[in-house]
């Protein structure tokens, strides 16, 4: 049952002083962002900006660890390094589990960075840490699913995740992180490849786009066009209307991960109305780099800009798309 894994959500334990995965007493602290990334695109020269505005380079953000925990993250860092090093054509092969395990190692590290200096800003005001009922329940469920690092954990039935990796023409030294935790939503672009994971949806938005990414398999994309698909995932996970729910049932000491399924509510679909506007504006922030601005992308609100698609619904090939990559 659940009591048999940790969960930190309990008691709030988020002051460094306890292993994030396992909850013994911790014995270092241990870049989000492993060496072997930072190295590779200096990110300990790269900053990254917080909910609360603070401004953080990315080896400044880490989790307090065991040494156990330390030794099976070290592992999963060794064999991703190695798939990732090697490209899309290797990393396309890769068990889709432990990719899932190392994006939530991501993930969870920036919800524990957030929640960390929630709690600190709060505390320093001389106010009660009030926190989402909602994000407690979905924060918990990721982090007992990544317990499978330490543990053995069966996924069983339905993946609680959407992972699609895409080969994407990248310079060199592209490094292309982004993260919505509220949806647990996140996006990597390096190398010759991109990654767009929603960790907590049972493969709904993979279904929801299903069409686009049938026309776009094994087609190589300009950034622009993973961009824009980053765009597509990001918002249908923010109009995702589901609270999904998961049993955790200890057997002989492993744990057995079940999806429940989705209730209809009324008929409702599982996901809001899709909103041009709203759309433009998550559009806009992706294509950042090549100056879109709102007004462009949804000047016909009917036929918003697309590099993926053009006016017949045909797939774009990325060499016709005149624009720098970045």
């Amino acid at each position: 049952m659940e009591n048999s894994l940790y969960n930190p959500f309990n008691r709030f334990d988020f002051n460094k002083n306890i292993c994030f995965l396992s909850g013994t007493p911790k014995d270092e602290l241990l870049p989000v962002f492993p060496d072997w990334l930072s190295d590779r695109f200096n990110l300990d020269q790269k900053l990254i900006k917080l909910l609360d505005e603070s401004v953080v380079n990315y080896q400044g953000i880490t989790l307090p660890v065991s040494f156990e925990t330390k030794k099976t993250i070290q592992k999963l860092e060794e064999e991703i390094c190695e798939f990732f090093t090697a490209g899309y054509e290797k990393l396309k092969t890769i068990d889709e589990t432990r990719l899932f395990q190392w994006i939530s190692k991501l993930v969870f590290g920036m919800i524990y960075q957030e929640i960390s200096a929630g709690m600190r800003q709060q505390q320093a005001m001389g106010e009660p840490f009030n926190f989402s009922q909602v994000l407690i329940h979905k924060f918990s469920s990721l982090h007992f699913m990544l317990q499978s690092l330490i543990r053995p954990v069966v996924f069983e039935g339905i993946r609680p995740w959407s992972i699609k990796i895409f080969p994407v023409k990248n310079t060199a030294e592209t490094f292309g992180y982004r993260d919505e935790i509220n949806t647990l939503t996140f996006s990597l672009r390096m190398n010759d490849f991109g990654i767009i994971a929603c960790l907590q949806d049972n493969g709904a938005v993979l279904n929801q786009h299903k069409e686009i990414l049938r026309h776009v398999e094994g087609k190589t994309l300009h950034p622009l066009q993973f961009e824009e698909l980053c765009g597509r995932f990001f918002y249908s996970s923010y109009l995702f209307n589901r609270l999904p729910e998961y049993s955790f049932l200890n057997v002989e000491d492993t744990i057995y991960v079940d999806s429940m399924p989705f209730y209809s509510i009324n008929g409702k679909p599982l996901f809001d109305a899709w909103q041009v506007k709203t759309y433009g504006q998550v559009l806009e922030n992706f294509w950042k780099p090549w100056g879109f601005t709102l007004f462009e992308i949804i000047k016909d609100p009917e036929n918003p800009i697309s590099f993926l698609t053009d006016k017949e619904g045909g797939i774009r090939d990325a060499a016709e798309i005149e624009l720098p990559v970045y």
